[in-house]
């Protein structure tokens, strides 16, 4: 069954939350014991119905001050697809917390409540959505209750919406009227507002097509361990295991090692269930070759005509996630990169970006907590890569604080640096 993982993000009290635990309790999603135990505390608190917002908003801190602040990870299943969902802080002081929720996601729901229009939130977590490379956006214009399920209304905020995604690159973005707090056109249509002709929000996260959002042209087989098992009878056996990261590659398929350059054919592609006639990205493999070459941790296996950039200085957008430290020019990190680790020196801060009004403060010295930038790196060891654009797997990397083993910063790579 295929898998869809989507984000939700918006401002705070636009009802994130609140839409998660309706998805879920009305595909059926929630236990009778879950269910009790979020009726007791809405009836302590005074609320009249059950709030759902109390199915994803789990740590204390959030409960008492009625927001999000980490991202929860909640999954789910209907007939048609399996769902991860991760319900993402709207806070500006969370923007780290929202990029490494979305960062793996086919889909992004922004919520936009119906009174209010897009406001300076909507327009940041919309930007971060595309920044990212979420191939689908749906604007969920929520709370249509409020306005009495207004058409007008609606469309007003569509088109508030449309103009600013104009200056974004968005590939697929839908608009669905909802009220979550009641379960309009969440799960099912909602005959308050028959002038919509479209699917329900579930209908449409069932339907929409992400096969071919993943990269099936460049093979790129990070590898991430070599399997020798030692024992007289696999004593010639060597397995090299990692996960797709683009591409499919089958047995007989010419391959070439990166960095070594050395070329072999594909011999067996082997899984936990057995061996398999293909593999393509996400799946997780054992690849054998029929010769023996010298292949280890952070070596990539890839196409003899179809090979990835190889470079030790990159440009790259980077989200600084650190309360303690700052980046700038000379900041000596950690970095990991798909399966290869080396050390990274920032050459250059190039500017810092207002990801609430797109502007570029070339003047900025450094990043600070949350903020994005566009900076150079140079590695101490090459890295195979690809543009972010082209590929979300091998076109990102996470920076670390060598001293603490703290993850400080997220980048993707906008490619080879030619200064």
């Amino acid at each position: 069954m295929e898998l869809l993982r989507f984000a939700t993000a918006g401002s705070v009290d636009d009802g994130k939350s609140t839409l998660i635990g309706r998805l879920l309790y009305d595909s059926k999603a929630i236990f009778e014991d879950q269910m009790e135990s979020i009726e007791r505390v809405s009836e302590q608190r005074g609320a009249e119905q059950a709030d759902l917002a109390l199915l994803t908003d789990g740590l204390r801190a959030e409960r008492e001050q009625g927001i999000t602040i980490d991202v929860a990870y909640r999954y789910f299943a209907t007939p048609k697809r399996k769902f991860i969902i991760a319900d993402t802080p709207g806070h500006i002081q969370y923007t780290r917390n929202m990029v490494t929720g979305a960062s793996t996601a086919d889909l992004a729901l922004i919520l936009v409540d119906a009174r209010n229009g897009v406001i300076e939130q909507s327009r940041r977590h919309s930007f971060l959505a595309t920044l990212l490379r979420i191939p689908h956006l749906v604007v969920c214009i929520n709370k249509m209750d409020l306005v009495d399920y207004d058409r007008d209304r609606f469309e007003e905020v569509k088109a508030e919406f449309r103009e600013f995604a104009m200056k974004l690159d968005v590939t697929d973005l839908t608009f669905v009227p909802i009220s979550a707090l009641h379960g309009d056109n969440v799960v099912d249509k909602s005959a308050n507002m028959t002038w919509y002709e479209g699917p329900s929000l579930l209908h449409h996260l069932e339907e929409v097509h992400i096969a071919s959002d993943r990269n099936l042209i460049d093979v790129r087989f990070p590898v991430q361990y070599v399997i020798r098992p030692q024992t007289d009878e696999h004593h010639d056996y060597r397995g090299y295991a990692g996960t797709m990261a683009g591409g499919v590659l089958k047995p007989g398929d010419d391959v070439v090692a990166l960095p070594s350059g050395f070329e072999s054919r594909v011999k067996s592609i082997e899984t936990y269930d057995g061996p398999v006639d293909e593999a393509f990205a996400p799946m997780a493999v054992t690849v054998t070759l029929e010769d023996n070459i010298d292949i280890s941790r952070g070596d990539m296996l890839c196409r003899p005509r179809n090979q990835p950039d190889v470079a030790q200085d990159l440009d790259a957008m980077v989200c600084w996630m650190s309360d303690t430290a700052t980046l700038s020019p000379r900041t000596k990190l950690g970095i990991k990169h798909t399966t290869r680790s080396a050390r990274a020196m920032v050459k250059d801060l190039h500017y810092k970006l207002d990801v609430n009004t797109l502007h570029r403060d070339e003047s900025a010295e450094a990043l600070t907590l949350n903020e994005i930038g566009r900076v150079t790196l140079r590695t101490t060891n090459p890295l195979f890569f690809d543009e972010y654009r082209r590929n979300r797997s091998t076109g990102s990397f996470i920076l670390i604080d060598e001293a603490t083993n703290a993850t400080v910063g997220a980048g993707m790579i906008l490619g080879e640096s030619q200064a």
